[in-house]
């Protein structure tokens, strides 16, 4: 079978489409043929050892991936071959099959493509804890996203508006203001690219309150970090919480003086720990997000497709925030 793998340390065009053997089942787990795996922002940064997790290599990078189970192990009487599952491994999901443990799996919801059941969890998983666990958003809040044109910015559009929030999307050019628009977002502000110095700074965050109108942000999503950070918390609503999600434009470093004259709360959202300390919390999250899919109030929005020998390449279309919406590589038969 193929397989995109990481062998040294660097960036996906580091990367190598291996054959390998086909890997069995043991106790407790299942293969899965893998027909669908989504490209996230860990992708990008796990190959370059910069994420939490650093697996041995050489290892495919892939953290949530939907397919077909094809062989059970030993003890597994709740799947069965044949059954359509979604899976969160935190990385091997590029490869044509995959050996899971059954505590990562999710029966797919009925009617869902397997691009829709890879696009999920990270993504939605991610804000669902983020909103409702860290940010404690409710129904007439302002939700700040910035980042908003990406996999987890629109999941946030989409959720915040699902919970009656006002939301206001920022993203970096007319035309991702134009899809968070069709995605929900009430409000946008278009920012440039940093370095910023101390007046392009104050004119961002300006831009903020402006948008955010008089009251502030309630919860600020900030999935990318950097120079954008500071403006953002400059337009945050009195004992508003600011959720730190992402630092693709680098680790953000905050006047802490702000927080005291807002009495607001700096979050961190880490849905992977999360999910792994309090499984049946995340569980009841994934719950709701099907039934909001079913209600069709959130739907991933898959903006490009690669097959597996082009993996490297959805990974530098993320890496470079050249994408708006899901990046998917797609293996196998979609029915």
């Amino acid at each position: 079978m193929k397989t995109l793998r990481s062998h040294a340390v660097g960036g996906p065009e580091t990367l190598t489409l291996d054959e390998v053997a086909v890997p069995e089942p043991g106790p407790g787990q299942v293969r899965v043929a893998v027909r669908a795996c989504a490209i996230n922002f860990p992708d990008t940064i796990i190959i370059r050892d910069m994420y939490q997790m650093k697996p041995p290599r050489p290892f495919a990078p892939g953290g949530e991936l939907a397919g077909v189970i094809e062989a059970v192990g030993d003890g597994v009487t709740d799947w069965h071959v044949g059954d359509r599952v979604i899976a969160s491994t935190g990385f091997g999901g590029l490869a044509e099959k995959v050996v899971v443990d059954t505590r990562q799996l999710f029966a797919m919801p009925a009617g869902a493509s397997f691009e829709t059941g890879a696009s999920l969890f990270l993504t939605y998983g991610t804000t669902i804890h983020g909103l409702k666990d860290r940010g404690h958003l409710k129904a007439g809040d302002t939700l700040l996203v910035l980042g908003a044109a990406g996999g987890v910015g629109i999941s946030a559009i989409e959720l915040g508006k699902a919970n009656g929030a006002r939301v206001v999307a920022a993203v970096s050019s007319e035309q991702k203001a134009a899809f968070a628009r069709q995605c929900g977002a009430d409000e946008t502000v278009i920012y440039g690219r940093p370095p910023f110095d101390k007046e392009q700074s104050k004119a961002l965050a300006e831009a903020f309150k402006a948008a955010c109108g008089p009251g502030g942000a309630n919860v600020i999503f900030d999935i990318v970090g950097g120079d954008y950070s500071e403006p953002a918390l400059r337009s945050i609503a009195w004992e508003g919480r600011f959720l730190v999600v992402g630092f693709p434009a680098g680790i953000a470093r905050l006047p802490l003086n702000l927080t005291l004259l807002k009495s607001c709360d700096v979050c961190g959202v880490f849905w992977g720990a999360f999910a792994a300390r309090e499984p049946a919390r995340n569980a009841a999250h994934i719950k709701e997000l099907f039934a909001l899919l079913k209600d069709g109030k959130i739907n991933p929005r898959i903006s490009a497709r690669y097959p597996l020998e082009q993996g490297a390449e959805a990974i530098r279309v993320l890496q470079d925030r050249e994408a708006v919406g899901k990046v998917v590589v797609t293996m196998g038969d979609q029915s």
